[in-house]
């Protein structure tokens, strides 16, 4: 988006960020939107079968308050289930938001059900065209959003200044710590039209990952959270959480599930702020030692298996055991986790330090170098990620299968796609969808001496789990729920350095019921 159309966007009155909806249920929907005034502005809710409002079924109050960055939600009720219906806001004035549109979870036997995964959008790398590109579909019913919503960084640093796409400018300019910071952000990412249409078109089921806080972040910190320069890390936490919820069509659940007919349970996980211990660091580890090799061994055997080390926490843990046990006992077929960050394991291959470009900072031909001895002996390169967190893995997927269950893992992060076979104690466990990002940057930035199609044949060779992989290309991906088959479509985008939906190709993935085992087709 253009710099003077931005402004006006952030200096707008009246409704200035279109609609959304979220949290679906049988017979409920949340619906948000934000009314700048002078003060607060209690606005009418109607919602409706049809665009022209001939039949309103549904009316309601929201206030958009001050104290909320003048956003306002509410939870719209006696809705019929498994239906879409039409939504808007009406001012005081008479003045009206854009119409929306949503629907409402099925019940009983349900035939087919179709999400959107989305992951990993920074404004300054490109345009949305991914979520363009869902809103041009009819077999999507609700869009999951597993964070990296937004960045937190500052102009010029993620990305830097050669990297950035003209016309995407972010507001504030400097690093979010503060409240308004937070507020101000997300109001910069949602002037931008094709994120507006998506939250327009569908409900949205959404989590936060680490960037809508701060880089790598875990309950007591965060790579990027210094405190002599940036502050208290919970105050700072604290505005980010409500900065999300306010501007986010979201309930105030920290985890929640959702019952799609008898056909899925849908698990929204949280892996970021409230059980997860700090991430592992492998040089703070090596230190100085020279002796790289036995030092990786120690840290195998030692802090990384410590089974104490927690991800979701106890509380959430316990939570999913349940909850998965209660879903295969009334019949359903599938269970779904939607989550951040990947959980099949996955390592560099040998060669990987070669491949990293000779004026790349030193910083990163040493990570490469470890990461390469790491994976000799049977080490993970991404310790932010379920591998750096191998005994709470190991957790959940020993509970996906004492429960019976159909296990799909939906997760995004690291900007690249990835389709999982996952296993435990030797047996299957489930299948995991990665979604690629929708304009971060993956491997091709970093790894610039092999040839994307080689480095992901190399991927695949020293990963056993892993059926196929895309380091190069931006999208998102669709997956398609049946009774008896799931199948993911990586959709990859042309470009992203300019307003344009056109694709250059997709993959398609599909595992049966029962078998738990992903297959090309």
């Amino acid at each position: 988006m253009a710099l003077p159309a931005l402004t006006a966007a952030l200096q707008a009155r009246g409704f200035t960020h279109g609609v959304a909806s979220g949290e679906p249920d049988i017979g409920s929907v949340l619906l948000w939107s934000r009314f700048v005034a002078n003060g607060d502005t209690r606005l009418r809710v109607e919602v409706a079968t049809d665009t022209m409002f001939t039949r309103i079924v549904s009316t309601g109050e929201a206030l958009a308050s001050v104290e909320r960055d003048f956003t306002a939600r509410t939870v719209m009720s006696n809705l019929s289930p498994g239906r879409w219906y039409f939504y808007r806001f009406i001012a005081p004035d008479g003045s009206m938001s854009p119409v929306g549109r949503t629907r409402t979870l099925p019940v009983g036997a349900t035939a087919r059900f179709g999400l959107g995964l989305m992951s990993c959008s920074n404004l300054g790398f490109g345009w949305f065209n991914a979520y363009a590109h869902a809103c041009e579909r009819s077999d999507l019913d609700l869009i999951v959003h597993v964070g990296d919503y937004l960045y937190e960084y500052p102009q010029g640093s993620y990305p830097d200044a050669n990297a950035a796409v003209p016309g995407r400018v972010l507001d504030p300019a400097g690093e979010l710590l503060s409240l308004g910071d937070y507020h101000l952000r997300y109001a910069c990412y949602r002037a931008d039209p094709d994120l507006q249409r998506l939250h327009q078109f569908y409900p949205i089921v959404s989590q936060w990952d680490d960037h809508e806080f701060a880089n790598d972040a875990w309950r007591g910190g965060a790579e990027n959270h210094q405190p002599d320069r940036e502050g208290d890390w919970e105050q700072r936490k604290a505005a980010a959480l409500r900065a999300y919820r306010d501007w986010m069509p979201v309930s105030d659940d920290l985890w929640k599930s959702y019952q799609i007919g008898d056909l899925l349970t849908l698990f929204k996980l949280e892996t970021r702020i409230t059980g997860r211990d700090q991430p592992l660091d492998i040089a703070r580890f090596l230190g100085g030692r020279r002796d790289v090799e036995r030092a990786l061994a120690e840290f195998r055997d030692g802090p990384l298996a410590d089974p104490a080390r927690s991800l979701l926490g106890a509380e959430q843990e316990s939570w999913l055991e349940a909850g998965l046990r209660a879903s295969t006992r009334r019949g359903t077929r599938w269970q779904v986790l939607a989550q951040q960050i990947i959980m099949g394991e996955v390592r560099v291959p040998p060669g990987v330090s070669r491949w990293v470009p000779a004026d790349a900072a030193e910083l990163v031909r040493r990570r490469a170098q470890v990461a390469e001895i790491s994976a000799k002996l049977q080490l993970p390169y991404n310790l932010d990620s379920w591998d750096g967190y191998p005994a709470a893995r190991a957790r959940v997927l020993r509970a996906a299968q004492v429960a019976s269950s159909n296990l799909v893992v939906l997760a995004g992060d690291s900007h690249n796609a990835w389709g999982n076979n996952l296993s435990i104690d030797g047996k299957t466990a489930g299948v995991e969808f990665a979604t690629h990002a929708v304009t971060s940057p993956g491997f091709e930035s970093l790894l610039t001496g092999i040839a994307p199609s080689e480095l992901a044949a190399a991927l695949r060779k020293a990963n056993p789990g892993l059926v196929f992989s895309d380091t190069s290309q931006r999208g998102y991906t669709s997956i398609q729920f049946t009774p008896e088959a799931v199948t993911g479509t990586f959709h990859f985008l042309r470009t992203v350095r300019e307003r344009n939906t056109a694709m250059v190709g997709e993959q398609r993935l599909r595992a049966m019921r029962g078998e738990q085992l992903l297959r090309e087709i």
